[in-house]
């Protein structure tokens, strides 16, 4: 690949350390940060691969005009370098998490007496924030369990000492129906309140244990001093403490502090879920997309998201668990990709929220924009297989036949990734004497476009047939002979590894299993396996029927033809009487046809 003058020399100099690279653009615009253990192996690397895996990282290269780094003293400075020059600039070509300043937080207002409320909002003024919640619903929940352990007030008075002391305010509702104890007429002490939002803190940080416990010696200390309504109100609270724990325990309690990072592949894009872990307890987890600019491995990009993960949830978890090996360290915190136990348990609940995601975002855009939908399923298939148009058009064919008899060939039809059944065809294999797999796919391709191509019909942009090299390469020898090999894309699957081969290509093409493409392609395979084995039972059965009634003396082909055709199964036949049998075939016939079935 040609570099221009000064963009060599720049790759001349690099040195051999850890740091970030900035990529500008001719206008000066930086669009695009990265890190790198060597810099001088990372940054020569674009310019000396032939082939990049993505073609936006193609486009990217061309659009290099200068070229910047910053030497840092190891990784994880040059990640935390990254992510900072990421955020501030963002640059055109780097990955973006999806924005969550809709998400609702829970809010700790900082004054006397605070306030604890739900919001969307972060406000600079001392408050403290918890959160962003994934949904309003988990956070409701939260508050509610915590307003019925703790009656906090929801006036917005300014409960400053003097006004206290001045009675400037009156007790309302909230205090007669129980849910606050009115500190803003004196019946609540400052300290008081305020420990019970040291709890609120801890519980919100999924840590109930020390308040359960604080609340069991409070109990105790009113049962000693004979205060037994106190001693009841404050056993009320630890029940509610013991439920919500219950709920939320998910796992051995005695994991603490864990933040979990799981991520997967969406299409083009990354989903990436997390988890934060105390006691055993998800105190919450969030799930959101990355796109992936450059479509770079989940590898690379997950460490940029735990750093801004991380910091965007303020976490101080000093343990970050994986679903992918990362080769990176941070200080102070332990990184593990767990093979087993409960912490391999608690990855496998992750990747099962990002599993039901996609699901979810994926029926979503079926209901809202179903062309839409279908498109980018098409495009999919088309970047996979590395098709020149979209697939729109896709035709299966597969044999079926057994030890060489009732040899038959189906051909299922998708439009728009969905089986359009009006257009699926049967074939009886006409020219193949025994089990021939390849000479009867042969057959029915050149059968099935040579009538399409003569009756002037669409013709498909795919076809796939179902097995190895062998099927393929009869798919490719009639599409020869029609002279439209070429025109229409043809590959094989072959069974065993869903293995997808191409014409001419000797090596196989194996597609991520996730990954919808080869979903439509096992559909389609195992519709039209489907479609054949239904038209193959249905010829044996006829075959035997018709073999039935020619081993009665006197009856061949032609006469046990009229009579299914009278009686539409041997069983009517038998049930007839001899003189509606006669009819057909005439009374001696039907004379040795009741005898047979008599005697049988």
């Amino acid at each position: 690949m040609k570099t221009s003058d000064h963009i060599a020399q720049i790759l001349k100099v690099l040195p051999h350390k850890p740091g970030v690279y900035q990529y500008y653009d001719v206008e000066g615009r930086l669009i695009y940060v990265g890190k790198a253990k060597s810099l001088k192996k990372r940054v020569q690397s674009y310019f000396t691969k032939q082939k990049h895996e993505s073609a936006k990282t193609k486009i990217l290269v061309r659009n290099i005009a200068d070229i910047k780094y910053i030497v840092v003293d190891n990784e994880y400075d040059a990640l935390l370098l990254e992510n900072s020059l990421i955020k501030e600039n963002q640059p055109k070509y780097n990955v973006n998490l999806k924005d969550d300043k809709t998400y609702p937080s829970i809010c700790i207002k900082n004054e006397r007496f605070p306030r604890i409320f739900s919001t969307r909002r972060i406000i600079k003024d001392g408050s403290e924030y918890f959160g962003p919640y994934p949904s309003a619903k988990v956070q409701h929940s939260l508050l509610d369990t915590i307003k019925k352990i703790y009656p906090l007030r929801t006036c917005n008075y300014d409960l400053s000492e003097q006004n206290i002391k001045a009675g400037k305010y009156k007790a309302c509702l909230e205090y007669q129906i129980g849910n606050c104890k009115a500190p803003c007429i004196g019946k609540q002490s400052l300290a008081d309140y305020n420990a019970a939002i040291q709890h609120i803190k801890e519980i919100i940080k999924g840590n109930a244990k020390p308040v359960i416990k604080s609340l069991k010696e409070q109990m105790v200390a009113h049962a000693e001093a004979m205060e037994f309504e106190d001693a009841q109100n404050i056993k009320e609270r630890i029940d509610l403490m013991e439920k919500y724990q219950s709920k939320s325990t998910i796992v051995n309690p005695k994991l603490k502090n864990i933040d979990v990072f799981t991520i997967d592949v969406d299409g083009k894009d990354a989903v990436v879920n997390y988890m934060l872990i105390n006691n055993g307890t998800i105190v919450y987890s969030v799930t959101f997309d990355v796109a992936r600019k450059l479509e770079e491995p989940i590898e690379e990009i997950l460490p940029n998201i735990i750093m801004e993960v991380r910091d965007r949830y303020k976490s101080t978890s000093r343990e970050v668990i994986t679903s992918v090996d990362l080769d990176i360290e941070i200080p102070d915190v332990q990184l593990h990709f767990p093979q087993r136990g409960d912490k391999k348990s608690l990855v496998d609940l992750s990747l099962k929220n990002i599993k039901y995601y996609i699901l979810d975002k994926r029926k979503k855009a079926t209901l809202i924009d179903p062309e839409r939908h279908s498109m980018r399923i098409l495009e999919t298939i088309k970047s996979d297989l590395r098709l020149k148009e979209l697939p729109r058009h896709i035709e299966c064919f597969d044999n079926s036949n057994h030890q060489g008899t009732d040899a038959v060939a189906a051909c299922v039809v998708f439009k728009n990734a969905k089986p359009a059944k009006r257009d699926y065809r049967h074939f009886n294999i006409k020219t193949v004497v025994g089990p021939d797999d390849f000479a009867s796919m042969e057959e029915v391709v050149y059968r099935r476009y040579k009538r399409l191509k003569e009756a002037g019909e669409p013709l498909p942009q795919l076809i796939i047939v179902d097995g190895g090299k062998g099927q393929l390469s009869s798919g490719v020898k009639s599409l020869k002979r029609l002279d439209l090999y070429g025109q229409i894309a043809i590959v094989g699957i072959a069974k065993r590894l869903e293995e997808i081969y191409f014409p001419g290509d000797s090596l196989p093409l194996y597609i991520d299993k996730k990954s919808e493409s080869l979903k439509v392609i096992q559909h389609l395979r195992n519709e039209a396996h489907r479609f054949g084995i239904t038209h193959h039972r249905k010829k044996k059965t006829k075959r035997m029927t018709n073999n039935q009634l020619t081993l009665i003396e006197g009856i061949g082909d032609v006469t046990a033809k009229e009579l299914l055709t009278k009686f539409k199964s041997v069983k009517r036949i038998k049930e007839a009487t001899e003189q509606d049998i006669a009819e057909v075939v005439g009374a001696d016939k039907a004379k040795k046809i009741k005898a047979y079935f008599l005697k049988a």
